[in-house]
């Protein structure tokens, strides 16, 4: 894209699943847990590789006892796993899924940051229509749903 960020991988075959009344509370669960800073700060650190609950505190400036607590959080989601080693636990992502959740929130962040939309799935093939400057990539351009970005 030019920008920086990374798009989805649009032929990566990503299951589509719906959100129903039975899923969503856990869905929302999921999302909430990554409404923490503190909590993406350690995901981010362990998108890195796995690392051992101290070097992970001091990685992303926290107390141990602090971290500890938000670990015991993303654990008991399912977004990351704990292996004890000795006497140190070392903890890692739970699997890509956790990973790609992270990138599609940075990717998402940096498109608004930037005034950038994607073209929804089904103008995919279309051209989109330049925004009010003229500019499809500008704060302006239109989003593909008739609606212009401010």
């Amino acid at each position: 894209m030019g920008h920086g960020a990374n798009p989805p991988e649009r032929d990566s075959a990503v299951p589509r699943t719906r959100l129903t009344a039975r899923n969503a509370p856990k869905v929302a669960e999921t999302l909430q847990a990554l409404a923490t800073p503190s909590r993406l700060l350690i995901l981010a650190r362990l998108r890195e590789g796995p690392c051992a609950a101290t070097e992970l505190a001091a990685a992303v400036g926290m107390e141990q006892s602090a971290c500890s607590h938000q670990l015991r959080v993303l654990r008991t989601l399912g977004l990351v796993t704990g292996t004890r080693q000795g006497r140190s636990v070392v903890y890692a992502l739970y699997d890509s899924h956790v990973a790609a959740l992270l990138d599609q929130a940075l990717y998402h962040v940096e498109h608004l940051r930037l005034g950038l939309t994607d073209a929804p799935p089904e103008a995919a093939g279309r051209a989109a229509a330049p925004g009010p400057a003229g500019d499809r990539h500008g704060p302006r351009a239109a989003t593909g749903y008739g609606a212009a970005v401010t």
